[in-house]
């Protein structure tokens, strides 16, 4: 069924709207719960006076203690600050969450923004840029994924290619020469502007081409490619979908596109049983999404019962016990029921994604193949601080607070994957294969997807899973130039996607 909280991935992806006033994703969005307890919780804040007209830092700082006194998931770990002296809500915010941020417990998941911004980035993915992913190791730079909608797939470019040199505007410079000469990540890449043009120099199988690529704004469609079925003798074929992002497009694609519903539709069609479900890049998205999508692989085996549960603060207990808070498999038109599913994962899979992975593993036989799961069981409400204040519209106060406010368990209360992914709670199976980027996603033939087809034809996992020779990509970070720094923060930011 579908709830009023969301997933939001940020990175593009972005984050777990929930607990948030009008919060962007959902067409029919709740009001927002209230900012603090009737009594106020001990601040000054402006979060119940309802006198406040103004949208200043000191207010922003006002509202951001009322909210995370109130609403942060392990407000009684807070730092005590004094509010005087900070130059932004954001650094009052980051003060105050200093021992979680330190601990790596929250790692980024809250944050200042504007609603604005967040409605666009969770709800589609939308962004300016040329449509690649890349991914770096001792090897080089290779490119991982390609839009489909963008301009660097029109041009030509794709998973596999290793990138050789950008022109900047002064000719082709190697990526050893911008590197020597500390060249900035806008430098090479350009600044986030339509129309800005780099040309590039990429090599694959031996052979080097170059494209002249403009940026554009896009939307990276939630699902990459047509999902597949892949032929196996004397058995039904093997579902294969591969979804990037947990946005609306998953449900509603610009045309052309695949939804998640069509997918199950041709699986639910073609009789097949053994699925395989590429989640290796989905830093997370919707909530609303995801409860979607286990609806559409469950709702028939599980029907009625919960897929997950959201869990806030001791100070809410009625929440936490409240059923209109958990998700219930419910059965769907295109809903077909697999009987095993593969799920390809990496450090970057999380959140909505290893929401969904936990929330079946009760009613389906799953396993992972790839690598350990990010670890990210806590989401993000949104609070909207004009509806706070009286007198004020959005476009008075586009100001909004991204807060770590509850975490997910399944429907038999089980989680425990923060900070050590699924793999690390024991509960589950994990194939070890690489990332091999020399094949296409969905072929049979690279590695993850051949260790997937190993495990379903064998129910065990495959003693190899070596790909080709970029396979150990994924795996073999190493210090990157200052124009490749990158911090991999699920539902919120990816310095990989250009």
């Amino acid at each position: 069924m579908h709830k009023k909280y969301s997933l939001v991935i940020g990175l593009f992806y972005l984050l777990l709207m929930a607990c948030g006033g009008g919060g962007g994703g959902s067409s029919t969005p709740p009001p927002a719960p209230p900012i603090a307890d009737d009594g106020d919780s001990g601040s000054d804040g402006s979060g119940d006076t309802g006198e406040s007209n103004t949208c200043d830092v000191p207010s922003q700082i006002d509202f951001v203690e009322a909210v995370t006194e109130s609403w942060y998931l392990w407000y009684d770990e807070m730092a005590d600050v004094e509010k005087a002296g900070y130059e932004s809500a954001q650094a009052y915010l980051d003060a105050r969450l200093a021992p979680l941020i330190d601990e790596g417990r929250d790692r980024g998941f809250s944050y200042m923004t504007t609603i604005t911004e967040d409605e666009i980035s969770i709800s589609s993915g939308a962004y300016i840029g040329f449509g690649f992913r890349f991914n770096s190791s001792s090897a080089g730079l290779f490119i991982i994924d390609v839009f489909e909608s963008g301009p660097a797939w029109a041009a030509g470019v794709r998973r596999g290619m290793e990138l050789l040199a950008v022109d900047t505007g002064n000719g082709f410079e190697t990526l050893e020469q911008l590197s020597e000469r500390e060249a900035t990540s806008e430098e090479v890449f350009g600044p986030s502007v339509a129309g800005v043009v780099r040309d590039f120099r990429f090599r694959q199988n031996g052979v080097e081409v170059e494209f002249s690529i403009a940026k554009d704004e896009l939307a990276p469609p939630a699902l990459a490619g047509e999902p597949l079925l892949i032929e196996r003798t004397g058995l039904a074929p093997v579902g294969y979908l591969h979804l990037r992002q947990f946005i609306d497009a998953a449900l509603t694609p610009e045309d052309g596109f695949s939804s998640l519903s069509d997918a199950t539709a041709l699986f639910k069609d073609a009789s097949v049983t053994d699925l395989i479900i590429d989640l290796r890049y989905n830093g997370g998205g919707l909530l609303s999404v995801a409860d979607t999508m286990m609806d559409l692989l469950a709702g028939l085996t599980a029907a009625g019962e919960p897929s997950f549960k959201i869990q806030v603060n001791d100070q809410h207990p009625d929440f936490n016990e409240d059923e209109d808070n958990w998700g219930l498999f419910d059965e769907l038109p295109e809903t077909f029921s697999p009987i095993r599913i593969a799920f390809i994962t990496s450090r970057s899979t999380a959140s909505a994604s290893e929401l969904i992975i936990n929330g079946l593993d009760p009613h389906i036989e799953v396993v992972m193949v790839g690598d350990n799961t990010f670890g990210k069981q806590v989401g993000q409400g949104r609070w909207d601080m004009h509806e706070d204040l009286e007198g004020l519209e959005r476009e008075d106060c586009d100001v909004a607070l991204r807060l770590t406010a509850f975490e997910i368990v399944n429907g038999e209360n089980q989680g425990g994957y923060h900070q050590v992914g699924l793999d690390g709670t024991g509960r589950f199976t994990l194939c070890a294969a690489e990332d091999d980027i020399s094949n296409p996603f969905g072929d049979p033939q690279e590695a993850s997807v051949g260790a997937a087809l190993g495990w379903l034809d064998t129910g065990s996992c495959p003693s190899s899973a070596s790909g080709g020779s970029n396979g150990m990509l994924a795996r073999q970070r190493v210090a990157l130039p200052a124009w490749l720094e990158a911090e991999y923060i699920p539902e919120r930011i990816d310095e990989n996607l250009r």
